[in-house]
This record gives C-alpha cells, sequence and structure tokens, in this order.
C-alpha cells in the first residue's frame, strides 16, 4: 500500500469529528480504548475492514471484534440468550468481548466474521471510543492497532512507530487502563467458553478450540464443504469459477484486479461457491503482494484436505 500522512490529534469534539469523517469515506482510524489502542472501521463496509488488514499487514483473516454502542445496538447483530444477556448486563461497557450467533441479516461485512455465523461483539468504557460510535452512528470493526506481530499499542506513539504511513488518523488519549486485549468469552452453545483470557477473570478455564472463533487463536478457517482448486485460468468440467482481474469466471473477486475489492469480497464469494450446483470450485491466481498474501493464505486454507 502507498505510504500516507499519518495526523496525530488528541482526544478533543475536533478529532472525534475528523474521526467519523474518515470511517464514513471508509478509511480506518487509530483510537485509544480501555484495553490497548485499536484500529477502527465501518464494519459494515468490505472495503473498509480490507485496509485494517492491509494497514497491519495481517497473514491471514482472522476473525474482527466489532464494537458497539450498548447491548440495544448489539442485539440488533448477534442472537443474545439469558445468559448472554446477564453477562452483558454485569461486564458492559468493559473488557469483555462475547462471541455470538450471528443475526440473519446482520448488518456486517462478512470479512469481519472471517465466513463463521458467529461475531465476536464488545461495548468499550473508553470516553473516545464511545464518542466515536456515537458520531460514526455505525458498528466498528477495531483489532490492535499495531503491525500483524508486533507488540500491541497501548499508547498513541506505538501506534505511531508502527503504523505511521499506513492510516490517516490517530487519536491521542494518553495511556491505556489495562493495557491487555479484552477477554473473549464464546457463548454459542452450552456452556460459556474462555477464548481468550484477558483483564476480566470470570473464573473460567481456557478451552480448547477446534477451530477459529476469535482473535488471538491458532485453527483452520471457515473452508467451503467442496474441493478447491486454485491458480485456475478457466473452468473445469464441474467447477465453479472464482475470477479475478482478466479472468471473469462465474463470479469474480474483482473484475479490475483491486486486491481491496477481492479481500471484501473473498468470503462471500466463498459461500456463493459453496451454495452453486456445480461440486468443484476453481478460483483464479491471485498476486501475492500486499493483500494478495492475505487472500492467497485464506484460500490455501480453504483448498487444504480437512
Amino acid at each position: 500500500m502507498s505510504a500516507q500522512n499519518t495526523a496525530v490529534l488528541p482526544y478533543g469534539p475536533g478529532a472525534i469529528a475528523e474521526a467519523a469523517r474518515l470511517i464514513a469515506a471508509g478509511q480506518p482510524v487509530a483510537m485509544p480504548t480501555e484495553t490497548v489502542y485499536g484500529l477502527a472501521a465501518d464494519a459494515g463496509n468490505g472495503e473498509a475492514v480490507a485496509r485494517i488488514y492491509a494497514a497491519k499487514g495481517r497473514p491471514s483473516f482472522n476473525p474482527l471484534i466489532v464494537h458497539v454502542r450498548d447491548i440495544a445496538q448489539a442485539t440488533e447483530i448477534a442472537i443474545f440468550d439469558e445468559q448472554a444477556r446477564t453477562l452483558a448486563a454485569r461486564h458492559w461497557p468493559g473488557p469483555l468481548t462475547l462471541v455470538l450467533p450471528l443475526r440473519e441479516g446482520a448488518p456486517i461485512a462478512s470479512l469481519v466474521t472471517a465466513g463463521l455465523p458467529s461475531v465476536a461483539l464488545r461495548v468499550p468504557a473508553h470516553a473516545a471510543m464511545q464518542a466515536l460510535l456515537d458520531a460514526a452512528n455505525r458498528p466498528l470493526a477495531a483489532p490492535s492497532a499495531n503491525a500483524s506481530g508486533r507488540i500491541s499499542p497501548t499508547r498513541a506513539a506505538h501506534v505511531l512507530a508502527s503504523l505511521g504511513g499506513r492510516i490517516p488518523l490517530i487519536v491521542d488519549a494518553g495511556a491505556t487502563a489495562h493495557g491487555l486485549e479484552s477477554t473473549i468469552v464464546a457463548l454459542t452453545g452450552g456452556a460459556p467458553r474462555l477464548l481468550r483470557p484477558g483483564p476480566l477473570d470470570l473464573g473460567l478455564a481456557p478451552a480448547r478450540a477446534a477451530r477459529i472463533e476469535a482473535p488471538g487463536q491458532l485453527a483452520s478457517h471457515y473452508a467451503p464443504a467442496k474441493p478447491v482448486r486454485l491458480g485456475a485460468t478457466a473452468a473445469a468440467p464441474n467447477e465453479w469459477l472464482i475470477g479475478f482481474g482478466a479472468i471473469a469466471g462465474d463470479a469474480t473477486l474483482s473484475a479490475s484486479g483491486d486486491l481491496v475489492e477481492a479481500a471484501a469480497n473473498l468470503f462471500e464469494r466463498l459461500h456463493e461457491a459453496d451454495a452453486a450446483a456445480p461440486p468443484l470450485i476453481a478460483v483464479a491466481p491471485i498476486p501475492a503482494a500486499g493483500l494478495g498474501a492475505a487472500i492467497n493464505d485464506r484460500l490455501r486454507r480453504a483448498a487444504a484436505p480437512a
């Protein structure tokens, strides 16, 4: 991605207004929360979410935490049972992320959930992030605001050192209170499961995950039920071809060869191919540069034998 000027503004009404303007324009901005600084973008805009991955240099498309104003907004996105409502009422706003069943028709880009039927939600307690949620009037996807693999940022200076030149704005509200990413608990059936320890101790032992459900887990991602062939320049018999650039296919990730658009469309196209009549899936070659590395990583996982 091309370098850009990164502004650092002290938290206040002007900084929040500028951050909301950039969010509306589909750009990611670095914001303080009570845990660590997060890289926030419109969770309903797939291309905006793809720019988070591009800025972080994230190696694969893991699910992202969606930050919302309150429980009411959260229930528009996920299905809450009594356990979830009790935990949310007790610990929100605060450093608790709940992984819940995704509500059908929820206004969330598929890239946010990495194609999974669940979504990770949090109501942050930090005044700056709450102010941006109010001003943007959108749920915000926000992983930690650091280059992938780097130490999580607890000050604006950490963000600037890691992502300077990659994002347009950092809102500076000083050091974060916890300095540790949120506790993640899954409530997708059965007893609550601790997916990631964090500042909030609920007395749960870490669960062994059979698949990835939240940030910070090492497991396989969503994969189609059908065999997937990569690097295809044309469809073979009984294949549904996902195109890119000059290779049109049955559907395309990006007719113009735009990697941001391709990343935004990736999971939609995989779901579409999985639901199509042909029993096999083929995918056109994707360049390895920039976001292409993350797209190819995801496609390799999708094509790997179960």
